[in-house]
């Protein structure tokens, strides 16, 4: 694929996410068909990519993408929770489909077998907390599926990788396999968090948010080569970095922070129209090549659905026996780990924390959020592109296509009936995050007004004892202001439910005050076309104004996903 095909695909691609985007359709499906159409047209060339592109290119700004967006607070409280279902599971399918297609496609070994499964091990549980978030799934069932879908990503890439290297290097013992294995995992952990301290480190210093994003920019890109250079798993630094990075975000500047969110955002969408793109328009010579190989197409396509349906089983199964099992056993074993524990302070890590309670109902709806995505996709193009003769590849592309199609049907489309018909939402979860709202505003606004109080002599001496007093004075007032008007907004969301029909709604309210904001950008406008404003002087107008709004989407986007 030359630049300017390149350039089509994704061209198409985003066109036709934005438009599936704008009418509420689920834009892979829907990108994937046209692709499919596509490549059945006279004149469209045929489509092959380099591995080494959607390895090298695609995957790593996307999981870097999903690690900066982790709450690492959350990620330690769902820990266990988030190891079983992103480590262990995605290991368990993998055998398990393995096995399957083992016993079912007579031309392929055991290694390819589970490199398959390896390959359509990972749910895309982003797609799963977007509608969940939609919907207001409590926050504890959120954090394990964000979780969840960083961890599983990292564990079945490596799985691909090392299968890929057992079948290339054929003769290797188990020993050395697990040995492969545990390197890359090893390396991998060590490029990514060095490289996330340096870069974080540099960052702090140099206080350019244009050279700090082009740093964040490069960085899932250096990972995953520099991991890969030593036999390390490129995957797992890149998560690794992201991970760190995403964490000490907020002890950067909020200039960096406003332009790279919008930045990683756009780059998931046109990545993730690209991958489905391309597996649509190499889904005809997929299909072109099994026919004209020693199996048939139908029975492919079976065992296809085969796999399918064991990558659906398999995922509540596994919640549900872990989940009651881990509580059984924490019954037995808890209470003696902290006997053990209190008497001795240094081995107080061995009780970890409290796993957080869930329902049946949201064990069923984490059960249920086993969507297949772009990274089983792109491992499925890296496979039928690997340089490695990988034994029935063209067969691991199509089950892996026919699974992502189908999770994606069948789980993906009722997903929110699902949520809906068990009512799983925690009413009492927005209502307490309104108050720990009120309660930082206090404490910041608290501690701005005492640094006033420790700071005003000083500031005095250095400027001028009146006009620190006329200037602190307006800050101060300012400050209190907000604190009360943040503290009326609280209580009128919380009040919202019983409020009468004399009075707004915060959403309502919202509405307005945006059609304020475009009222007052339509002057700013007109006074620059009749010639009565500079541009600079616009700009900075507009600025202030793209701040205020920026802050008041912000506060109820915040308020909406609880």
């Amino acid at each position: 694929m030359d630049i300017a095909e390149l350039l089509v695909v994704l061209v198409v691609s985003l066109a036709i996410t934005g438009f599936a985007r704008a009418k509420n359709l689920p834009a892979p499906l829907l990108v994937t068909a046209v692709a499919l159409a596509a490549s059945f047209i006279p004149g469209i060339p045929h489509t092959e990519i380099d591995s080494d592109v959607i390895l090298e290119i695609v995957l790593p700004p996307l999981l870097y993408s999903a690690a900066l967006d982790v709450s690492w607070q959350s990620f330690r409280k769902s820990a266990r929770q988030i190891r079983r279902l992103g480590i262990v599971l995605p290991i368990v399918t993998a055998i398990v489909v393995g096995f399957v297609a083992y016993a079912l496609i007579p031309d392929m070994s055991l290694p390819a077998a589970i490199l398959l499964g390896a390959v359509v091990a990972p749910p895309d549980a982003v797609s799963a907390a977007a509608i969940g978030r939609k919907l207001g799934l409590p926050r504890r069932v959120m954090d394990v599926l964000s979780g969840e879908s960083l961890i599983n990503d990292a564990s079945s890439l490596t799985l691909v990788r090392v299968f890929t290297l057992i079948i290339a290097g054929a003769g290797l013992t188990w020993v050395q396999d697990l040995g492969i294995f545990g390197l890359a995992i090893g390396v991998g952990l060590v490029v990514g968090g060095v490289l996330g301290v340096v870069v974080h480190w540099i960052q702090m210093r140099i206080n350019d948010p244009i050279v700090e994003t082009i740093m964040s920019i490069l960085l899932p890109f250096v990972a995953y080569i520099l991991a890969e250079d030593l036999s390390g798993s490129g995957v797992i630094a890149v998560v690794t970095a992201g991970l760190y990075i995403g964490f000490n975000s907020p002890k950067g500047s909020y200039a960096t922070r406003l332009q790279e969110r919008p930045l990683w955002t756009s780059a998931d969408v046109i990545l993730e129209g690209f991958v489905f793109a391309l597996i649509g328009l190499q889904l005809r010579d997929v299909v072109q090549s099994t026919i004209e190989s020693d199996r048939s197409l139908w029975q492919s396509v079976g065992v296809a659905f085969v796999v399918l349906a064991v990558v659906i089983l398999v995922r509540p199964v596994f919640v549900f026996l872990s989940y009651y099992r881990r509580r059984v056993n924490g019954r037995w074993l808890r209470p003696r780990v902290v006997r053990i524990t209190r008497r001795r302070k240094w081995l107080r890590w061995l009780r970890g924390t409290r796993e957080p309670y869930m329902s049946w109902r949201e064990l069923t709806v984490v059960s249920w959020t086993g969507m297949r995505g772009v990274v089983t996709l792109a491992a499925a193009v890296s496979v039928v592109n690997s340089p490695t003769d990988i034994p029935a590849q063209d067969t691991i592309f199509l089950i892996a296509f026919v699974v992502t199609v189908g999770t994606l049907l069948i789980q993906g489309l009722t997903l929110p009936a699902v949520i809906r018909r068990l009512d799983v939402r925690d009413p009492l979860e927005g209502e307490r995050d309104i108050a720990d709202e009120l309660a930082l505003s206090r404490r910041t606004t608290s501690a701005a007004l005492r640094l006033i109080d420790e700071r005003h002599e000083t500031w005095a001496s250095q400027f001028g004892e009146e006009a620190v007093a006329a200037s602190v004075g307006r800050l101060r007032t300012r400050l209190e202001r907000q604190a009360d008007d943040f503290r009326r907004e609280a209580e009128d969301e919380e009040d919202e439910a019983a409020r009468g029909p004399a009075r707004l709604t915060a959403a309502q309210v919202q509405v307005i005050r945006r059609e304020l904001l475009d009222r007052r950008r339509e002057v700013v406008l007109e006074q620059r076309e009749e010639g009565n404003l500079d541009e600079e002087v616009m700009r900075r107008v507009l600025v202030t104004l793209d701040a205020e709004e920026l802050a008041m989407d912000s506060s109820q986007a915040g308020r909406s996903r609880s």
